[in-house]
Parts: C-alpha cells; structure tokens; sequence
C-alpha cells in the first residue's frame, strides 16, 4: 500500500486468466454506485475470464459479500468507494490468495493515494493496463482490519456530526473540515486513556488519540508518525488539548499546516498496542465508519498480510 511497507513489487497479474469480482458500494462518495460500475464494466469486459457484480447501498453487507467472493474462488476482488468500503473488503481478503484491486469512490479516498493509484475512479482504473502485485501491511483492531486509523474521544463524533451535514448541504470537503470545527467545540469531556506498549504503561487524558497507519495521511497533515508507519510499526498520537477551545485551535493549525506537532501531540510508535479507555463502552472510528466497542483495545500490524494490485509504472506512496 505504500512505501512505508516498502515491500518488494510482486510479478505481474494475469489479468486475462482471472475471475473478477467487483463489489460496489452504491452509497459511497459523490459519484453514483451505478456509473462507477458502468465504467468498471467497459474497463474490464472481455479482459478477464469471468466478471460479476455484486452492489449494496449498506456498509454492513460488505464484510460478507467480500468474504463469500473469497469463498467462491474469485482471483481477483474489486473494492469501488470510500476508505470505509476499502477497509470492510480487505478485511475479508486479506490472509487469503486473492487480490484486491482499490476503485476511490470515496471524500477523501486515502488508502487509494497511499497506494499511488489515483485520487478518482478513471485514474485508478489505469491500474488493470499494467497490473502488479503488491504486499502491504493492514493495521488490526480486536479482530478487524482497518488501513489508515482509528479514532477515539471527538472523531467519532466528527463523524456523526459530519453525516448530518452532508444530508443537508451534500458531500464536499469543506462539509466535512466544518463537521470538525462543529464536533469538537460541543465536546463535553476528555477521555482517559491507558497506553500499554514496549512493556512500558502510560496515563493521559484527552480529548482526541488515534493510532495511524497511513504514512499518507499523516504527512498530508503535517504530524509526526509517518517514518514510524514507513518502517512498519503504527503510530499513535495523542492529543494534548482536553477541552474544545485548545482542540480546535490545533485542529485549525493541521488544516492550515502549521501544526505545532509536538506541541499538539504525544507520538509513540509500536508494533502492537493495548489501549484501555474511561468510559470502558467507546465509540470507535475506523477509516470513516464508527462502531460501539468494548475497552481494551488490542491493535497490531499484520505485515505484508493484502495482496493489492498496482500500475506496474507505480512507486506507490510513502504512506501508511
């Protein structure tokens, strides 16, 4: 996924021999489900040994769809929207022999950059003129697969927030940072947070910690973290700010790239992590979706664990 993995580029894909399947998010992003699969279709209709379609409109279809493709044989898995339908679809995939291949259908469509295979879905759809194997590290959860990072304290609540405003004002970019600004100066209190990793303990109280796995996402950014995730660990940040005044003026710092990094966030890098959370019933974000778990949280590396297809012209990204 990126040169954070820095894994060896893997022989070509045999385009022509596969059995494709292509699973469509209808609801991701700013582009229709239907056109997205229009154009997958004259893409690879009559290039491939066999291709199916297979379409939801509910996030929660996707872990199942994904994993009976897996079951079925398909070589090859076609993942069309966002980072949260990317994420539910390796989630199946990886540990297994199929590929996967990323269409960004997505906002902000972050694993798709990380990976170098373009920003909209005509870009990537370059991927299949030349393709190449690659081995990439995910980022794991107490059993579930995520490719850029989890969230806890006001995310998920930028989260939430965020969905209201695009059923008002449609999906934009713009909509999403205001979500932020919206989110956090209504948050009512930090978190506390416990951090096991290296055999080391460590208390804070926050009102923001993630644990990234995007090298991309981070450097885009302006935080620290990023060589960390390029040598294959993950790396969590942990905000400093505890109330909504100083939270949103470092987050105004990171959209104007002009983070004060250290002066902003704690870093610690690791290859696998304990984190436990007061309240200990968290809501969670993990690459745009939010989910309702249970404290601790036990977050690893799985290296080299998702087969991905790439441009066989493409370095890929120094991203996470």
């Amino acid at each position: 996924m990126n040169r954070q993995d820095d894994p060896a580029e893997g022989p070509d894909f045999d385009l022509a021999a596969a059995r494709v399947c292509a699973i469509v998010n209808m609801g991701s992003g700013r582009e229709a489900g239907d056109d997205i699969a229009d154009k997958l279709r004259r893409a690879l209709q009559g290039r491939v040994a066999e291709l199916q379609f297979r379409g939801t409109g509910q996030g929660a279809d996707l872990p199942a769809m994904a994993g009976a493709a897996v079951a079925e044989g398909f070589d090859l898995i076609v993942a069309a929207g966002g980072d949260g339908t990317q994420a539910a679809v390796a989630g199946a995939i990886a540990g297994t022999e199929a590929a996967m291949a990323v269409i960004p259908g997505g906002t902000f469509n972050y694993f798709a950059r990380d990976l170098g295979s373009g920003e909209t879905v005509e870009a990537a759809l370059a991927i299949f003129d030349a393709p190449r194997i690659r081995r990439v590290h995910v980022g794991e959860m107490n059993g579930m697969v995520f490719l850029n990072n989890v969230s806890f304290g006001a995310y998920p609540e930028i989260l939430r927030r965020r969905e209201s405003i695009y059923r008002r004002w449609g999906r934009s970019r713009l909509a999403a940072y205001w979500s932020a600004v919206a989110a956090l100066w209504t948050l009512r209190r930090p978190l506390r947070l416990t951090v096991h990793a290296d055999g080391k303990t460590r208390h804070f109280t926050t009102a923001l910690a993630f644990v990234a796995k995007s090298a991309y996402q981070l450097d885009a950014f302006g935080l620290e973290g990023a060589d960390c995730v390029r040598r294959g660990q993950l790396a969590l940040l942990v905000a400093r700010a505890k109330r909504p005044g100083p939270l949103v003026r470092s987050a105004l710092r990171l959209a104007l790239g002009k983070s004060a990094r250290y002066a902003d966030f704690d870093l610690i890098c690791a290859d696998d992590f304990e984190l436990e959370t007061v309240p200990r019933h968290e809501y969670v974000a993990h690459d745009g979706e939010k989910t309702w778990m249970d404290s601790p949280f036990r977050i690893r590396v799985r290296h080299d664990a998702l087969k991905v297809l790439v441009p066989a012209e493409s370095g890929g990204r120094d991203a996470g």
